[in-house]
């Protein structure tokens, strides 16, 4: 059994917390193109889920996806998950979200939220979550959306997303 001296992990990326304030929508993936993560910005194109894509614009977010609750078994190794390729899928269109903290700049509470829509690099892909603007390599969420504290020595932190 593992003791936490200092600090609990702070969740798992995708995992919705106070699941009363939050607006979840079911969504249908995109099987040409899926979401290949949890608690990843994604867009609607042609009635259907997928993932950011570079050159994406602010206004291309819908929402992030979400991991399901109930949901059926992942066969992934632990530690892991892959959302489904085809069929549905859900999205948080506001509420508290976990996520993975991207990049080397650190979250802090009431930061600003950054996406990267531009020039992926070696822990900074093009969707990812950061906590530091890249110029025009990221978009900033609305001031409605920010971090809600450090990110734990895994990288995930918490988001408020449209609040």
């Amino acid at each position: 059994m593992v003791a936490y001296t200092y600090r609990m992990p702070a969740g798992i990326a995708g995992t919705v917390h106070r699941i009363e304030a939050a607006t979840i929508e079911p969504q249908e993936t995109d099987p040409t193109n899926p979401p290949t993560a949890y608690g990843v910005p994604v867009k609607i194109v042609a009635g259907r889920m997928q993932p950011l894509a570079a050159g994406d614009a602010l206004g291309a977010i819908y929402g992030f996806n979400v991991r399901d609750f109930p949901g059926v078994a992942s066969q992934d190794p632990l530690g892991t998950s892959t959302p489904p390729a085809k069929g549905g899928m859900s999205v948080l269109k506001r509420g508290y979200l976990n996520v993975t903290l991207n990049g080397s700049t650190a979250a802090v509470k009431g930061g600003p939220v950054y996406v990267r829509v531009a020039t992926p690099a070696s822990g900074k892909p093009i969707g990812g979550v950061e906590a530091a603007a890249d110029g025009a390599n990221t978009v900033v969420l609305p001031s409605n959306s920010y971090f809600m504290g450090p990110a734990d020595a895994y990288g995930n932190t918490e988001i408020a997303f449209n609040i």
